[in-house]
C-alpha cells in the first residue's frame, strides 16, 4: 500500500466529549488524487509506541471543503485516543487516498435519499447530505439520526444549520435513547419509528436509495423493516463500523497452498497454510498489501481471485456483482485449492 502521503493536520475541533473532527491540509498537488465520492473513507497510518497503527475513518466533508473526518475515542483504542488527546494542528499523519464501496450513486440524475444513522455512523452520511444538497437543487434528503442525547450528537450544530438553509429539501428526525427532547423521538431507531418515517411522514417522497450506517443491530433491524415494506434490496446500502459477528469457516482447510500475489505491478510467490487468512500470510511475507480493519468491515483489502478458490468466512460489504467478478476480502479469505492467484491491482 505504497501510496500513503504525509499530510499535515490543519485543525482539530471537538464535536462531543468523546469525538473530535480532524481536518487535513491537503497539498495542492494532491487535491485531485484526494477527491472522494460521498460515503468513502480515508485510511490513516501512524507509528505509536513502536507499533504501526492503521485505521480508516469516513470522510464527512464536501469536495469543495477541507477534507475532514471524525475520530471517536474508544476504550483501548490506541490511534483514536492518540487523536483525541495528543494530536495537534501542524502534526502530520500518513494518509491513503479515498476508497470504499459505500457511496452515493455515480449518475447525476435528480434523486431523493433517506439515511438511518446512529452515533459516529453519521460521518459518511454527512458527506452524502452535503453533496446531495449542494450539487443538485432538486434532491430531497431525510435523515433519521439516533444518539444518547443532544450532547453526544456528532455534527448536531452543522446539521441544524443545513436544515435551516435547505428547509424545503432536508429533513431530520432525531432519536434520543437517554433524554426526552422537544421535536425528537425518545428511544432507539426501531420498527415503530422506521415505519412512521417511511410509511407515514415521508411517504410522498420517492426514495431512490436508502443508506444505513451504525451498529450492526440497528442496521439489521432497519434493513428488515424496509424489506417488509417491499423496498427493493438493491436500493438498501449499508456500512458497518463495528461487527459483533465472530464468523467461522464452513469447512476444514487442511494442508498448504501455493499463492501468487500481484501488487503494484510486481509478483510474489510463496507457500501458505490453508487455515491461515490470505491477508495475514501476505503481510507475513513483508508484502505491503492494502488493509485497515482486518475485520471484514472496511474494503481496503479487496483483491480479485484470478486462479483457484477461497472461502470468505465473513462478507458484509461485497455485492453479488462484486463476487461474480471474483472480488474477495483477503482478510476474511481462506484458500480452498492447492494454488491461488490474488490480484490487488485488478479491481
Amino acid at each position: 500500500m505504497s501510496n500513503f502521503h504525509t499530510i499535515k493536520v490543519k485543525g482539530i475541533k471537538r464535536q462531543t466529549p468523546k469525538a473530535v473532527e480532524l481536518t487535513l491540509d491537503i497539498p495542492e498537488n494532491l487535491k485531485e488524487e484526494f477527491k472522494h465520492k460521498a460515503g468513502q473513507y480515508l485510511t490513516f497510518e501512524k507509528t505509536l509506541n513502536g507499533n504501526t497503527e492503521r485505521r480508516s475513518y469516513s470522510i464527512s466533508s464536501h469536495n469543495t471543503e477541507n477534507k475532514s473526518v471524525v475520530v471517536k475515542a474508544i476504550e483501548n483504542g490506541v490511534f483514536s485516543n492518540y487523536v483525541n488527546s495528543e494530536l495537534k494542528a501542524g502534526d502530520t499523519l500518513d494518509v491513503h487516498p479515498p476508497e470504499g464501496f459505500f457511496k452515493l450513486p455515480d449518475n447525476s440524475e435528480s434523486k431523493n435519499f433517506i439515511a438511518f444513522a446512529a452515533g459516529s455512523g453519521i460521518t459518511p452520511i454527512m458527506s452524502m447530505i452535503k453533496h446531495s444538497l449542494k450539487d443538485n437543487d432538486d434532491t430531497k434528503f431525510v435523515l433519521v439520526y439516533g444518539n444518547k442525547s443532544p450532547e453526544s450528537t456528532i455534527y448536531i450544530n452543522e446539521l441544524l444549520e443545513l436544515q435551516k438553509k435547505y428547509n424545503e429539501r432536508f429533513f431530520i428526525e432525531f432519536v434520543y435513547s437517554e433524554t426526552k427532547e422537544d421535536n425528537a423521538t425518545f428511544g432507539r431507531i426501531e420498527k415503530p419509528t422506521i415505519n412512521y418515517v417511511v410509511k407515514n411522514k415521508y411517504k410522498s417522497i420517492d426514495f431512490s436509495n436508502y443508506f444505513l450506517c451504525g451498529p450492526e443491530e440497528m442496521i439489521d433491524q432497519v434493513k428488515n423493516v424496509l424489506l417488509e415494506n417491499d423496498i427493493a434490496e438493491e436500493k438498501i446500502n449499508f456500512e458497518l463500523f463495528f461487527s459483533s459477528e465472530d464468523a467461522k469457516p464452513t469447512e476444514a482447510h487442511d494442508g498448504a497452498t501455493q499463492i501468487k500475489v500481484i501488487l503494484d505491478d510486481e509478483e510474489f510467490e510463496f507457500t501458505m497454510q490453508k487455515d491461515e487468512r490470505v491477508l495475514n500470510a501476505v503481510l507475513d511475507q513483508d508484502i505491503d498489501a492494502p488493509y485497515s480493519c482486518k475485520g471484514g468491515i472496511c474494503s481496503s483489502c479487496v483483491a480479485k481471485i484470478t486462479e483457484g478458490e477461497v472461502e470468505m468466512v465473513k462478507n458484509q460489504i461485497l455485492t453479488d456483482e462484486d463476487l461474480d467478478e471474483g472480488l474477495v476480502l483477503t482478510c476474511q479469505s481462506l484458500p480452498k485449492t492447492g494454488k491461488i492467484t490474488i490480484d490487488y491491482d485488478d479491481i
